[in-house]
């Protein structure tokens, strides 16, 4: 039974009204205890005898259609087979009827103790409503969920006859392996570009794959995450941990587990963060990393999450652009710009934070945001991962110090374009110079247009912004300029972004680029 459906009373005998809680239950769940009969209707005749009468009119109760269209009807109480040779066995309490309904057989309840009654297996008691979600400003919609963001239908897991049986003896066991698979290793044989088999590559990586639910102040919000080493350290997206409240966040592992787990670092800059578990097992199995600059665009995908809170759910699409700038903000914050990995894999709020697989089961990527038409409509088929070989940089530093570098250029930019060489193209248009920064070392001016990196073409603005906060401070990069109708190229070295330039950024030099440990045993 889903966490809001209503739930029979057992002191009151009957299921909490609507008023009481947003979601509605079936309106055949069973009332627990017989009521007393009401004004101007008949109570119901003894069990195997026929109703004497109908009542001359009753009030069809909430959640019934109108006059004269079928509808669910009261319980009829227990059912009994029918008698030898096709004969109509022992007859059953109809209940009261409800006069201007078309009579529908209703399912079968099976009896409990002190006249309570449940549904057999596989009948739906409800659905659970979708709150409206607050608007918003920003292009794409960050992917982490919330608590109540779907509308699910529920279903009885279990019913059984208990009249009559003793209480079976306890035997003492242990739940520390429930849920536990053995899984194929990583790359996975046989799985390839071509001709992917999805159903090994889920079961290889399910178990490096988590779901995060975070206690903020003004609720709870739910995301992805994968296990990077055997030590417990989880790489997730900034937004889905951000606010969290102290002690409020808690991983659930493929298998069912519980951790508490505690931030380690975060880099709003990238969206990216790590966080801890408190006291991991010694079984975790860490994903393995794969290669985010061999992507190309049309190959398979595979994306594994914790949407709307259905942990494990897989995904697949293909890939469908590269290096698509993204631009998102939470609660009016510093925007994240990002290169990113475009597919068209569902993904929904939940999804945040969780990896995307290649068809070797190698993760490229760390799913992130989607484009959408509303904050309600879900998955578009645009959805939108940070690089792998980003999220490696990034999650290392995080480990390392709590807190992440990035490069910085020195100059405001806009979108533009120039033209040389016969053609026009698209490109970051400066529009000021900053003293002293790798910009001016370079002799850029006011009016150039950047209209390529490393021989990455480059868009507009958001585009080179994404591939500069891509690398360290210390690395360094060949722009191609157009300048007055001629190009020409200059190599950059990046300085660090300073906390004063964005929030979340550190100052200093690293050169030399760490690794996160994937699959290395930490």
């Amino acid at each position: 039974m889903h966490p809001y459906e209503n739930r029979p009373d057992p002191q009151a005998g009957h299921t909490p009204e609507s008023q009481r809680d947003p979601r509605t239950a079936a309106p055949w769940v069973s009332p627990g205890h017989p009521q007393e009969p009401q004004p101007g209707q008949q109570a119901a005749p003894e069990q195997g005898q026929q109703a004497a009468s109908q009542p001359a009119h009753q009030t069809p109760p909430a959640g019934y259609p109108q006059q004269g269209h079928p509808g669910p009807q009261a319980n009829p109480g227990p059912q009994m087979p029918t008698g030898p040779q096709g004969q109509p066995g022992p007859q059953t309490n109809p209940g009261p009827q409800h006069p201007g309904f078309t009579h529908q057989p209703t399912p079968p309840y099976y009896q409990q103790p002190h006249g309570q009654g449940t549904p057999p297996p596989g009948w739906s008691i409800g659905s659970v409503a979708t709150p409206e979600r607050p608007k918003r400003e920003h292009r794409w919609m960050p992917l982490v969920g919330t608590a109540a963001g779907a509308a699910l239908i529920a279903s009885v897991a279990t019913a059984g006859l208990v009249i009559g049986f003793s209480h079976p003896a306890h035997t003492a066991v242990s739940i520390d392996s429930l849920g536990a698979t053995s899984s194929e290793a990583v790359p996975v044989s046989g799985s390839t570009v071509s001709n992917p088999d999805w159903e090994a590559v889920a079961n290889a990586v399910r178990p490096s794959v988590v779901a995060i639910k975070v206690q903020l102040n003004g609720g709870v919000a739910e995301g992805s995450g994968v296990v990077v080493d055997t030590k417990g350290h989880i790489l997730t997206n900034n937004h889905v941990v951000a606010g969290a409240t102290q002690g409020g966040i808690t991983v659930t592992l493929s298998d069912g587990r519980v951790f508490p787990a505690t931030v380690a670092g975060t880099d709003p800059t990238t969206d990216l963060a790590v966080v801890s578990l408190t006291n991991p097992p010694s079984d975790l199995k860490p994903a393995t990393l794969g290669d985010s600059s061999k992507v190309v665009v049309g190959e398979p995908v595979m994306a594994v999450g914790n949407p709307l809170g259905l942990s494990s759910t897989a995904t697949t699409g293909i890939v469908s652009a590269l290096d698509r700038p993204v631009s998102t903000s939470e609660g009016g914050g510093q925007p994240v710009v990002t290169n990113a990995i475009q597919i068209d894999a569902a993904i929904n709020p939940g999804n945040s934070g969780g990896p995307l697989f290649d068809a070797k089961g190698e993760v490229i990527g760390i799913t992130s945001s989607i484009a959408s038409l509303s904050q309600s409509s879900g998955s578009i088929g645009l959805g939108f991962a940070i690089p792998s070989n980003l999220a490696d940089r990034i999650g290392a530093e995080l480990l390392k110090d709590g807190t992440a570098s990035h490069a910085f250029l020195g100059v405001e930019l806009t979108d533009g374009q120039a033209t040389a060489d016969g053609v026009t193209r698209m490109g970051a248009k400066i529009h000021s110079v900053s003293p002293g920064t790798p910009a001016a070392s370079a002799d850029l001016r006011a009016g150039d247009v950047i209209v390529a990196i490393d021989n990455q073409p480059v868009s507009g603005a958001e585009s080179l912004t994404g591939y500069v906060r891509a690398l360290a401070a210390g690395q360094s990069a060949t722009l191609t300029v157009v300048r007055d109708g001629k190009s020409f190229s200059v190599d950059v070295t990046f300085a660090a972004m300073s906390g004063s330039t964005t929030s979340g950024s550190q100052q200093g030099q690293s050169p030399s680029l760490p690794s996160l440990p994937w699959g290395q045993g930490g």
